[in-house]
Protein backbone atom coordinates (compact mmCIF):
# COMPACT_ATOMS: atom_id res chain seq x y z
CA UNK A 1 0.00 0.00 0.00
CA UNK A 2 2.81 2.43 0.90
CA UNK A 3 4.49 1.82 -2.48
CA UNK A 4 1.21 2.37 -4.32
CA UNK A 5 0.56 5.62 -2.46
CA UNK A 6 4.12 6.75 -3.16
CA UNK A 7 3.44 6.35 -6.88
CA UNK A 8 0.40 8.58 -6.40
CA UNK A 9 2.58 11.16 -4.65
CA UNK A 10 0.93 10.69 -1.25
CA UNK A 11 2.30 9.67 2.13
CA UNK A 12 0.40 6.80 3.77
CA UNK A 13 1.65 7.83 7.21
CA UNK A 14 0.35 11.40 6.85
CA UNK A 15 -2.99 10.29 5.44
CA UNK A 16 -3.44 7.98 8.43
CA UNK A 17 -2.60 10.94 10.68
CA UNK A 18 -5.40 12.91 9.00
CA UNK A 19 -7.80 10.05 9.67
CA UNK A 20 -6.66 9.81 13.30
CA UNK A 21 -7.16 13.55 13.80
CA UNK A 22 -10.80 13.26 12.71
CA UNK A 23 -11.30 10.23 14.96
CA UNK A 24 -9.94 12.27 17.88
CA UNK A 25 -12.28 15.17 17.07
CA UNK A 26 -15.25 12.80 17.09
CA UNK A 27 -14.13 11.19 20.35
CA UNK A 28 -14.11 14.68 21.89
CA UNK A 29 -17.65 15.18 20.54
CA UNK A 30 -16.75 18.16 18.38
CA UNK A 31 -18.97 16.70 15.65
CA UNK A 32 -20.58 13.34 14.86
CA UNK A 33 -18.61 12.01 11.91
CA UNK A 34 -17.05 12.64 8.53
CA UNK A 35 -16.62 11.09 5.11
CA UNK A 36 -13.57 12.34 3.22
CA UNK A 37 -11.43 11.80 0.16
CA UNK A 38 -7.92 12.91 -0.76
CA UNK A 39 -6.91 12.35 -4.39
CA UNK A 40 -3.75 13.24 -6.28
CA UNK A 41 -3.30 13.05 -10.05
CA UNK A 42 -6.88 11.80 -10.20
CA UNK A 43 -6.35 8.76 -7.97
CA UNK A 44 -7.79 8.60 -4.41
CA UNK A 45 -5.20 7.95 -1.72
CA UNK A 46 -7.74 8.15 1.08
CA UNK A 47 -11.47 7.45 1.01
CA UNK A 48 -12.89 6.92 4.50
CA UNK A 49 -16.12 7.06 6.47
CA UNK A 50 -15.56 7.84 10.15
CA UNK A 51 -18.08 8.14 12.97
CA UNK A 52 -21.85 8.39 12.88
CA UNK A 53 -24.75 10.38 11.49
CA UNK A 54 -25.75 11.72 14.93
CA UNK A 55 -24.92 11.61 18.64
CA UNK A 56 -26.72 8.38 19.47
CA UNK A 57 -24.24 6.35 17.39
CA UNK A 58 -26.86 4.00 16.02
CA UNK A 59 -26.20 4.83 12.38
CA UNK A 60 -22.61 4.60 11.17
CA UNK A 61 -21.57 6.80 8.27
CA UNK A 62 -20.70 5.00 5.04
CA UNK A 63 -18.81 6.04 1.93
CA UNK A 64 -22.16 6.36 0.15
CA UNK A 65 -23.86 8.42 2.89
CA UNK A 66 -25.80 11.32 1.36
CA UNK A 67 -25.20 14.77 2.86
CA UNK A 68 -26.93 18.10 2.50
CA UNK A 69 -24.22 20.23 0.89
CA UNK A 70 -25.48 23.64 2.01
CA UNK A 71 -23.56 26.39 0.15
CA UNK A 72 -21.43 23.93 -1.81
CA UNK A 73 -24.61 23.89 -3.94
CA UNK A 74 -23.52 27.33 -5.19
CA UNK A 75 -20.68 25.69 -7.15
CA UNK A 76 -23.24 23.80 -9.27
CA UNK A 77 -25.24 26.98 -9.86
CA UNK A 78 -22.03 28.77 -10.87
CA UNK A 79 -21.39 26.02 -13.42
CA UNK A 80 -24.83 26.57 -14.98
CA UNK A 81 -24.10 30.29 -15.28
CA UNK A 82 -20.74 29.52 -16.91
CA UNK A 83 -22.45 27.25 -19.41
CA UNK A 84 -24.95 30.01 -20.25
CA UNK A 85 -22.03 32.37 -20.87
CA UNK A 86 -20.31 29.80 -23.09
CA UNK A 87 -23.49 29.44 -25.17
CA UNK A 88 -23.92 33.19 -25.52
CA UNK A 89 -27.16 33.34 -23.53
CA UNK A 90 -25.68 35.96 -21.21
CA UNK A 91 -22.39 37.72 -20.46
CA UNK A 92 -20.63 38.69 -17.24
CA UNK A 93 -21.70 42.25 -18.04
CA UNK A 94 -25.39 41.39 -18.52
CA UNK A 95 -27.60 43.17 -16.03
CA UNK A 96 -29.69 40.84 -13.89
CA UNK A 97 -32.72 43.05 -14.53
CA UNK A 98 -32.40 42.33 -18.27
CA UNK A 99 -33.22 38.67 -17.55
CA UNK A 100 -35.45 39.18 -14.50
CA UNK A 101 -37.28 42.45 -15.23
CA UNK A 102 -39.07 42.51 -11.88
CA UNK A 103 -35.65 42.94 -10.25
CA UNK A 104 -35.33 46.45 -11.77
CA UNK A 105 -35.27 49.68 -9.77
CA UNK A 106 -32.87 51.58 -7.52
CA UNK A 107 -29.17 50.77 -7.24
CA UNK A 108 -29.84 47.14 -8.04
CA UNK A 109 -30.82 48.18 -11.59
CA UNK A 110 -27.13 48.03 -12.59
CA UNK A 111 -26.19 44.75 -10.85
CA UNK A 112 -24.55 42.40 -13.35
CA UNK A 113 -23.91 38.67 -13.24
CA UNK A 114 -20.26 39.53 -12.59
CA UNK A 115 -21.39 41.33 -9.44
CA UNK A 116 -23.41 38.31 -8.31
CA UNK A 117 -20.58 35.83 -8.96
CA UNK A 118 -17.99 37.97 -7.15
CA UNK A 119 -20.30 38.82 -4.24
CA UNK A 120 -20.00 42.54 -4.96
CA UNK A 121 -23.66 43.26 -5.75
CA UNK A 122 -24.27 45.54 -2.77
CA UNK A 123 -27.31 43.47 -1.75
CA UNK A 124 -27.64 42.77 1.99
CA UNK A 125 -26.18 39.42 3.17
CA UNK A 126 -29.52 37.94 4.17
CA UNK A 127 -30.19 34.27 4.85
CA UNK A 128 -33.92 34.96 4.48
CA UNK A 129 -35.43 37.82 2.46
CA UNK A 130 -38.48 37.70 4.77
CA UNK A 131 -38.46 36.27 8.33
CA UNK A 132 -40.35 33.03 8.78
CA UNK A 133 -40.87 32.34 5.08
CA UNK A 134 -40.69 28.97 3.33
CA UNK A 135 -37.53 28.69 1.24
CA UNK A 136 -37.97 25.47 -0.75
CA UNK A 137 -39.72 26.95 -3.81
CA UNK A 138 -37.51 29.03 -6.05
CA UNK A 139 -40.27 31.08 -7.65
CA UNK A 140 -41.55 32.22 -4.26
CA UNK A 141 -38.07 33.13 -3.02
CA UNK A 142 -37.24 35.10 -6.16
CA UNK A 143 -40.56 36.96 -5.99
CA UNK A 144 -39.83 38.12 -2.44
CA UNK A 145 -36.22 39.06 -3.30
CA UNK A 146 -37.51 41.19 -6.17
CA UNK A 147 -40.21 42.77 -4.02
CA UNK A 148 -38.18 43.51 -0.90
CA UNK A 149 -34.38 43.46 -1.31
CA UNK A 150 -32.56 46.66 -2.23
CA UNK A 151 -28.85 47.45 -2.29
CA UNK A 152 -27.02 48.60 0.84
CA UNK A 153 -24.12 49.86 -1.27
CA UNK A 154 -23.47 50.58 -4.95
CA UNK A 155 -22.59 47.44 -6.93
CA UNK A 156 -18.84 46.85 -7.05
CA UNK A 157 -18.03 48.98 -4.01
CA UNK A 158 -17.49 46.25 -1.43
CA UNK A 159 -17.37 42.47 -1.05
CA UNK A 160 -20.08 40.88 1.06
CA UNK A 161 -20.72 37.16 0.76
CA UNK A 162 -24.31 36.57 -0.36
CA UNK A 163 -25.69 33.56 1.54
CA UNK A 164 -28.88 33.40 -0.51
CA UNK A 165 -29.98 36.16 -2.88
CA UNK A 166 -27.24 36.05 -5.52
CA UNK A 167 -27.58 32.36 -6.29
CA UNK A 168 -31.36 32.38 -6.07
CA UNK A 169 -31.30 35.04 -8.79
CA UNK A 170 -28.74 33.16 -10.87
CA UNK A 171 -30.68 29.91 -10.57
CA UNK A 172 -33.81 31.68 -11.77
CA UNK A 173 -31.92 33.44 -14.58
CA UNK A 174 -30.46 30.27 -16.12
CA UNK A 175 -33.93 28.71 -15.92
CA UNK A 176 -35.47 31.62 -17.81
CA UNK A 177 -32.72 31.62 -20.43
CA UNK A 178 -32.91 27.89 -21.13
CA UNK A 179 -34.33 27.32 -24.64
CA UNK A 180 -36.05 24.15 -23.38
CA UNK A 181 -37.55 25.91 -20.34
CA UNK A 182 -36.27 23.27 -17.95
CA UNK A 183 -36.53 23.71 -14.19
CA UNK A 184 -33.42 24.48 -12.18
CA UNK A 185 -33.47 20.90 -10.85
CA UNK A 186 -33.69 19.46 -14.36
CA UNK A 187 -30.89 21.73 -15.61
CA UNK A 188 -28.53 20.52 -12.88
CA UNK A 189 -29.44 16.90 -13.59
CA UNK A 190 -29.05 17.22 -17.37
CA UNK A 191 -26.02 19.50 -17.47
CA UNK A 192 -23.94 18.38 -14.48
CA UNK A 193 -25.04 15.33 -12.50
CA UNK A 194 -25.95 13.18 -15.50
CA UNK A 195 -22.86 13.81 -17.66
CA UNK A 196 -20.55 13.37 -14.65
CA UNK A 197 -22.30 10.15 -13.54
CA UNK A 198 -23.05 11.71 -10.14
CA UNK A 199 -25.81 9.17 -9.54
CA UNK A 200 -26.16 9.81 -5.81
CA UNK A 201 -26.64 13.57 -6.17
CA UNK A 202 -29.83 15.58 -6.54
CA UNK A 203 -31.49 18.93 -5.96
CA UNK A 204 -33.80 18.21 -3.06
CA UNK A 205 -33.62 14.81 -1.36
CA UNK A 206 -34.55 12.45 -4.18
CA UNK A 207 -36.81 9.66 -2.92
CA UNK A 208 -34.31 6.84 -3.51
CA UNK A 209 -31.65 8.75 -1.52
CA UNK A 210 -33.73 9.40 1.60
CA UNK A 211 -32.67 6.24 3.45
CA UNK A 212 -29.01 7.28 3.14
CA UNK A 213 -29.57 10.98 3.80
CA UNK A 214 -27.79 12.42 6.83
CA UNK A 215 -30.40 14.84 8.16
CA UNK A 216 -28.59 18.06 9.20
CA UNK A 217 -28.30 18.53 12.94
CA UNK A 218 -27.15 21.98 14.07
CA UNK A 219 -24.89 21.44 17.08
CA UNK A 220 -24.62 25.21 17.44
CA UNK A 221 -28.13 26.58 16.84
CA UNK A 222 -28.65 28.83 13.83
CA UNK A 223 -30.42 32.17 14.40
CA UNK A 224 -32.85 31.36 11.58
CA UNK A 225 -35.06 28.48 10.53
CA UNK A 226 -35.07 26.76 7.13
CA UNK A 227 -38.72 26.04 6.54
CA UNK A 228 -40.21 23.94 3.76
CA UNK A 229 -43.78 23.57 2.57
CA UNK A 230 -43.92 20.03 3.93
CA UNK A 231 -43.62 21.43 7.48
CA UNK A 232 -40.97 18.86 8.38
CA UNK A 233 -39.51 20.93 11.21
CA UNK A 234 -37.47 24.10 11.77
CA UNK A 235 -34.88 22.97 9.20
CA UNK A 236 -37.26 20.88 7.14
CA UNK A 237 -36.32 22.50 3.83
CA UNK A 238 -33.25 20.26 3.83
CA UNK A 239 -35.47 17.16 3.85
CA UNK A 240 -37.90 18.19 1.09
CA UNK A 241 -37.88 15.99 -1.99
CA UNK A 242 -38.86 18.72 -4.42
CA UNK A 243 -36.95 21.65 -2.91
CA UNK A 244 -35.23 23.96 -5.41
CA UNK A 245 -32.72 26.09 -3.55
CA UNK A 246 -29.80 27.06 -5.85
CA UNK A 247 -27.84 28.38 -2.87
CA UNK A 248 -28.13 25.43 -0.40
CA UNK A 249 -30.39 22.72 -1.82
CA UNK A 250 -28.14 19.97 -3.24
CA UNK A 251 -27.41 16.60 -1.65
CA UNK A 252 -24.49 14.37 -2.61
CA UNK A 253 -21.91 11.84 -1.50
CA UNK A 254 -18.16 12.21 -1.20
CA UNK A 255 -17.46 10.00 -4.28
CA UNK A 256 -19.89 12.07 -6.36
CA UNK A 257 -18.54 15.42 -5.18
CA UNK A 258 -15.03 14.15 -5.85
CA UNK A 259 -16.07 13.56 -9.47
CA UNK A 260 -17.17 17.20 -9.70
CA UNK A 261 -13.86 18.32 -8.16
CA UNK A 262 -11.94 16.09 -10.56
CA UNK A 263 -13.78 17.65 -13.50
CA UNK A 264 -12.55 21.04 -12.29
CA UNK A 265 -9.02 19.73 -11.72
CA UNK A 266 -8.98 18.41 -15.29
CA UNK A 267 -9.92 21.77 -16.78
CA UNK A 268 -13.67 21.30 -17.10
CA UNK A 269 -13.98 17.73 -18.44
CA UNK A 270 -14.02 14.24 -16.98
CA UNK A 271 -13.96 10.90 -18.80
CA UNK A 272 -14.99 12.47 -22.06
CA UNK A 273 -17.77 14.65 -20.61
CA UNK A 274 -16.99 18.32 -21.24
CA UNK A 275 -18.83 20.45 -18.64
CA UNK A 276 -16.95 23.76 -18.76
CA UNK A 277 -14.58 25.54 -21.09
CA UNK A 278 -10.99 25.45 -19.82
CA UNK A 279 -10.69 29.13 -20.78
CA UNK A 280 -13.67 30.12 -18.67
CA UNK A 281 -12.54 27.95 -15.77
CA UNK A 282 -9.11 29.58 -15.89
CA UNK A 283 -10.72 33.04 -15.72
CA UNK A 284 -13.03 31.90 -12.91
CA UNK A 285 -10.14 30.95 -10.65
CA UNK A 286 -8.38 34.32 -10.70
CA UNK A 287 -8.84 36.64 -7.70
CA UNK A 288 -11.49 39.25 -8.65
CA UNK A 289 -11.81 41.03 -5.32
CA UNK A 290 -8.25 42.39 -4.94
CA UNK A 291 -7.41 42.99 -1.26
CA UNK A 292 -10.95 43.88 -0.18
CA UNK A 293 -12.19 41.98 2.87
CA UNK A 294 -15.32 39.87 2.83
CA UNK A 295 -17.47 42.11 5.05
CA UNK A 296 -19.52 39.18 6.39
CA UNK A 297 -16.40 37.21 7.36
CA UNK A 298 -14.66 40.37 8.60
CA UNK A 299 -17.19 40.54 11.43
CA UNK A 300 -16.49 36.89 12.27
CA UNK A 301 -12.72 37.49 12.22
CA UNK A 302 -12.96 40.46 14.56
CA UNK A 303 -15.21 38.52 16.93
CA UNK A 304 -12.53 35.84 17.28
CA UNK A 305 -9.57 38.20 17.55
CA UNK A 306 -8.29 37.47 14.03
CA UNK A 307 -6.91 40.17 11.79
CA UNK A 308 -9.29 40.75 8.85
CA UNK A 309 -8.02 39.28 5.60
CA UNK A 310 -8.82 39.51 1.87
CA UNK A 311 -11.97 37.88 0.54
CA UNK A 312 -10.14 36.08 -2.30
CA UNK A 313 -13.13 35.37 -4.53
CA UNK A 314 -13.00 34.52 -8.24
CA UNK A 315 -16.05 34.01 -10.40
CA UNK A 316 -18.14 32.15 -7.85
CA UNK A 317 -15.26 30.18 -6.36
CA UNK A 318 -13.46 30.87 -3.10
CA UNK A 319 -9.69 31.06 -3.67
CA UNK A 320 -6.81 30.50 -1.28
CA UNK A 321 -4.87 33.65 -2.17
CA UNK A 322 -1.43 34.72 -0.95
CA UNK A 323 -1.93 35.90 2.63
CA UNK A 324 -1.22 33.65 5.58
CA UNK A 325 -4.58 33.92 7.27
CA UNK A 326 -7.42 31.76 8.63
CA UNK A 327 -8.70 29.74 5.67
CA UNK A 328 -10.66 26.52 5.23
CA UNK A 329 -8.39 25.53 2.32
CA UNK A 330 -5.40 25.49 4.70
CA UNK A 331 -2.28 27.61 4.94
CA UNK A 332 -0.13 25.26 2.81
CA UNK A 333 -2.20 25.29 -0.39
CA UNK A 334 -1.10 27.20 -3.49
CA UNK A 335 -2.63 30.66 -4.09
CA UNK A 336 -4.93 29.51 -6.92
CA UNK A 337 -6.43 26.66 -4.92
CA UNK A 338 -10.19 26.98 -5.41
CA UNK A 339 -13.43 25.40 -4.28
CA UNK A 340 -16.40 26.02 -2.05
CA UNK A 341 -17.62 25.49 1.49
CA UNK A 342 -20.99 24.96 3.14
CA UNK A 343 -22.33 26.04 6.53
CA UNK A 344 -20.32 24.47 9.32
CA UNK A 345 -19.99 21.06 7.68
CA UNK A 346 -19.03 20.70 3.99
CA UNK A 347 -16.06 21.51 1.79
CA UNK A 348 -14.20 20.69 -1.40
CA UNK A 349 -11.13 22.25 -2.96
CA UNK A 350 -8.69 21.67 -5.80
CA UNK A 351 -5.02 22.68 -5.64
CA UNK A 352 -3.92 22.93 -9.30
CA UNK A 353 -0.23 23.31 -8.41
CA UNK A 354 -0.13 20.10 -6.36
CA UNK A 355 -2.74 18.40 -8.59
CA UNK A 356 -4.57 17.53 -5.39
CA UNK A 357 -8.29 17.39 -4.56
CA UNK A 358 -9.87 17.23 -1.10
CA UNK A 359 -13.52 16.57 -0.22
CA UNK A 360 -14.86 16.41 3.33
CA UNK A 361 -18.52 16.16 4.33
CA UNK A 362 -19.29 16.05 8.04
CA UNK A 363 -22.29 15.27 10.23
CA UNK A 364 -23.13 17.76 12.95
CA UNK A 365 -23.15 21.40 11.82
CA UNK A 366 -20.79 23.52 13.94
CA UNK A 367 -20.43 27.30 14.15
CA UNK A 368 -18.49 28.92 11.33
CA UNK A 369 -15.52 30.10 13.36
CA UNK A 370 -14.82 26.61 14.70
CA UNK A 371 -15.50 25.24 11.22
CA UNK A 372 -12.83 27.47 9.64
CA UNK A 373 -10.30 26.35 12.23
CA UNK A 374 -11.32 22.68 11.82
CA UNK A 375 -11.10 22.60 8.03
CA UNK A 376 -7.90 24.67 7.97
CA UNK A 377 -6.25 22.04 10.16
CA UNK A 378 -7.61 19.11 8.16
CA UNK A 379 -6.74 20.74 4.82
CA UNK A 380 -3.19 21.37 5.94
CA UNK A 381 -2.83 17.71 6.93
CA UNK A 382 -4.15 16.65 3.51
CA UNK A 383 -1.70 19.03 1.82
CA UNK A 384 1.19 17.76 3.93
CA UNK A 385 0.52 14.25 2.58
CA UNK A 386 1.63 15.36 -0.90
CA UNK A 387 5.20 14.25 -1.66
Amino acid sequence: MADLLAKRGLSRERLLHLKSAIEADIARKRYFGAVLAVARHGVPGLLEAIGHADWDGRRALRIDSVFSLFSVTKAFTNALVFRSIERGELALTTRVSAVIPEFAGGLRETITFYDLLTHTSGLPPVFLPRPGMYIDRLDEVVAIICAELQCEAPPGERVTYAPMAAHALMGEAVRRLDPMRRSYRKLIEDEIFGPLAMRDSSIGVRRDLKARHVVPHFIDPMPIQHLGHGDLGPNGAFEEEHAEMPWVGAVSTVPDLLRFAEMLRCGGALEGARILSPTLLDRATVNRTADKPNELYKELALSRGWRPYPAYIGLGFFLRGDAVCPHQFGTLSSPRTFGHTGAGSTLFWVDPELDLAFVCLTSGVINEGDNIERFQRLSDMALAAAE
